[in-house]
């Protein structure tokens, strides 16, 4: 029986080791392994309906905690309870109840939308008038009516959920969504609290079985990686959130239609090149095509100026020259991460593309790092 040795709890990690050799057979390190990969599956498995939650605990507690180490430095008597929780109350303050106001005011113009497309399914939809001015006004026309004017034609037209069929149903449908992103923004601000508090001790934990796995090298490489991601979170969702709030009340006050969903849109867009330029152009277009020439004016300008602002001193200042990405990366990042990962991967997808080409980068030596070959 090999010697070993229990480990007080309040010891960090990587303070025990075995003071003999291995005691185990190739068969039992590999028994072990299967092992072990099995109980991690089932673990996963668990935990699949929490692990967006914790997810986004994660991203937002790795770009938090620069900011964390400064308030703990000025005042260390807060760094078990006060820190931390005022730190989450700012995330449920400026984060979680920003995007439940969103999502609240997306499930009002959504229904409208829902409602509209019951009516176009029951009485078909209406030729409109300027088509018959238009070149090829007969055949437009001629095609409209046959398969947009008439209710048959949206006889195969599928709402998700059966919405539309029974008001009832779609009444428990929405009382079922509210309750699902309740539960998960608790979890969230939940698992995001003892992470503030405890994230010191889990990082040393990750550093040291990273370093027992991989070696020195694996750690700077993880260490870059976790900089790169916090810089692309910080750059491109933070930076995008902040334009999309910042122009969604400049579009309320301006009068625009659907003011929430435009600035949604604008902080989707803004993670990608010019993408908020799309945006607030639709912003502004809606509201001069409505006859509000002034205010439209008043978007584009000061649309404009956040944009630039943003686009060319804040965003490269967060991001930093190591993780900044070329266009199509960033499009190709958010793209696929959306469609693997959901909504998460709206920042899953940017970060992973950041890594590799930060990989990338140190192993074909255009930068300094652990992946250089020695000259």
């Amino acid at each position: 029986m090999p010697d070993t040795i229990q480990p007080h709890p309040t010891q960090p990690p990587g303070t025990f080791t075995r003071d003999r050799g291995d005691p185990w057979s190739r068969g039992q390190r590999r028994a072990g392994l299967a092992a072990l990969l099995l109980f991690a599956m089932l673990g996963l498995w668990t935990l699949r309906l929490f692990l967006p939650a914790l997810g986004w605990a994660v991203i937002l507690a790795v770009s938090l905690w620069p900011w964390r180490e400064r308030a703990v430095a000025f005042w260390p008597g807060g760094a078990d309870f006060t820190w931390p929780a005022l730190f989450t109350l700012i995330v449920a303050l400026f984060f979680v109840l920003p995007l439940v106001m969103v999502a609240q005011a997306v499930a009002v113009d959504g229904r409208f939308a829902l409602q509209w497309i019951i009516d176009v399914r029951a009485h078909g939809l209406p030729l409109p008038g300027f088509v018959a001015h238009l070149p090829a006004g007969p055949a437009i026309g001629t095609w409209w009516q046959a398969h947009l004017a008439t209710s048959a034609a949206f006889g195969k037209l599928h709402l998700p959920g059966g919405v539309g069929e029974s008001p009832l149903g779609e009444g428990q449908h929405l009382i079922g969504l509210v309750l699902h992103r309740l539960v998960f923004a608790i979890f969230l601000l939940l698992i995001l609290f003892f992470l503030m508090r405890d994230g010191e001790r889990v990082a040393i934990s990750l550093r040291t079985g990273c370093e027992r796995a991989f070696g020195r090298a694996g750690v700077n490489v993880a260490m870059q990686a976790l900089r790169a991601i916090r810089g692309t979170v910080n750059g491109l969702v933070v930076v995008g959130f902040g334009e999309g709030v910042l122009l969604g009340v400049v579009y309320e006050l301006c009068g625009a239609p659907h003011a929430a969903l435009l600035g949604l849109l604008t902080g989707l867009l803004s993670v990608v090149p010019l993408g908020s330029v799309v945006a607030a152009a639709v912003a502004a277009g809606l509201l001069a095509a409505a006859g509000q020439m002034a205010a439209a004016v008043a978007v584009a300008v000061i649309a404009a100026v956040v944009i630039f602002l943003a686009d060319h001193f804040v965003r490269p200042v967060m991001i930093g020259d190591a993780t900044r990405l070329p266009f199509v990366v960033v499009l190709l990042g958010i793209l696929g991460g959306i469609e693997a990962w959901g909504l998460i991967g709206l920042v899953v997808g940017p970060a992973l593309m950041a890594v590799l080409m930060l990989l990338w980068r140190e192993w074909v030596g255009s930068q300094k790092g652990p992946l250089n070959p020695p000259a």
